[in-house]
């Protein structure tokens, strides 16, 4: 189990606590200060950090400093998701206030609950018995598989995404947020560039994606192998819901950026299901059939994971990244275009 490190506001991310104070008086009901502001240690994309007050605790979001890549640290869009879920069997921490307004503490940011529960990063569990990694594991397919059955038209989601291929979006969208924060050329990121938009498969009516769906970011119940809050939305849109699978199911191809993954891992002895077993899993509870063309989902989330964690490093490089870990992904988009390379070359 990773604790959940907080530390002192860190000189990059500084405002003005008196002025949040102030504004948070009148946009939560029972807000009462003294406020005490300190920042977790995670959130690569939007800093976050717990307000602590003497009757409760909140969770507040907000835009990292500095020039923003377009259409990136969109903290509104998760707002709006997760207050849209709040009824629904996916499991979220209620949302108190967003606030759009920069002046207020110098960018967008919102409050949410403070949510209990055990935040787990290494993907082998290694803290856990192996029914216990099993059940987790179960259970992250089961919630997605809730999140995506879904309908957006009926939680007022209907235009939280654009018309047209999804795919075809966001290929497009991350090769330009790749190129705008290249620090190098990478030949396996121009292969993919150039194969992706030529495989797009169909696309069936839209869901709610998640777009960083995994472990790191659920909290799950304090005793029991239960997901209580799904978080970090912030690259949630309507789309197909297997690219947040294939998202997740990176975690048996190879190594992710700091973590050993799932990769010839004694599955068995461990007790985490298999990727069939977790997909089987997965398409049971989301009422869907056999998945065909798997590999692409993989590869297009491959190289999707290798330019987001580019722009984390640019980040680094250009000082405004939410924490000084940013600057150890220096190799991350080599090595995980790498890998999708690999993949490709595999054959069907």
């Amino acid at each position: 189990m990773s604790d959940v490190q907080l530390t002192a506001v860190r000189a990059a991310h500084q405002f003005d606590e008196a002025a949040l104070a102030n504004y948070l008086s009148s946009a939560i009901a029972d807000f009462a200060g003294p406020l005490t502001v300190r920042q977790f240690e995670g959130g690569q994309s939007n800093p976050t950090f717990q307000l602590i007050t003497p009757g409760r605790r909140y969770v507040m979001r907000k835009q990292p400093p500095g020039e923003l890549l377009p259409s990136a640290h969109q903290v509104d869009r998760e707002y709006r998701v997760m207050a849209a879920l709040a009824n629904t069997p996916v499991p979220v921490p209620r949302m108190y206030c967003l606030c759009e307004d920069p002046s207020v503490i110098g960018t967008k940011f919102y409050v949410m609950e403070m949510v209990e529960g055990r935040l787990f990063t290494e993907t082998r569990l290694p803290s856990l018995s192996p029914a216990e990694r099993r059940a987790i594991y179960l259970e992250l397919a089961r919630v997605l598989a809730e999140l995506h059955k879904v309908d957006p038209i009926a939680v007022g989601l209907e235009s939280f995404g654009r018309p047209g291929n999804y795919y075809e979006r966001q290929v497009s969208r991350w090769s330009k947020q790749y190129v705008a924060s290249r620090t190098e050329d990478l030949a396996d990121m121009d292969t993919l560039i150039a194969w992706l938009p030529e495989h797009l498969p169909e696309q069936g009516a839209p869901v709610i994606v998640h777009g960083d769906y995994r472990l790191g970011n659920v909290l799950i119940h304090p005793t029991e192998p239960r997901i209580v809050a799904v978080l970090d939305w912030e690259l949630s849109t309507l789309g197909d819901g297997l690219a947040d699978l294939g998202y997740l199911c990176q975690d048996w191809h190879g190594d992710s950026y700091n973590d050993a993954g799932l990769a010839g891992a004694d599955l068995d002895a461990l007790g985490i299901p298999t990727e069939a077993e977790f997909i089987a899993h997965y398409c049971q509870h989301a009422h869907r059939p056999a998945i065909d063309n798997w590999k692409f989902y993989l590869v297009y989330n491959m190289f999707r994971s290798a330019a987001i964690i580019q722009g984390v490093y640019k980040r680094g490089l250009d000082g405004n990244a939410s924490s000084e870990k940013a600057l150890e992904y220096k190799d991350a988009a080599r090595l995980k275009s790498a890998q999708a390379v690999k993949l490709l070359q595999q054959g069907s």
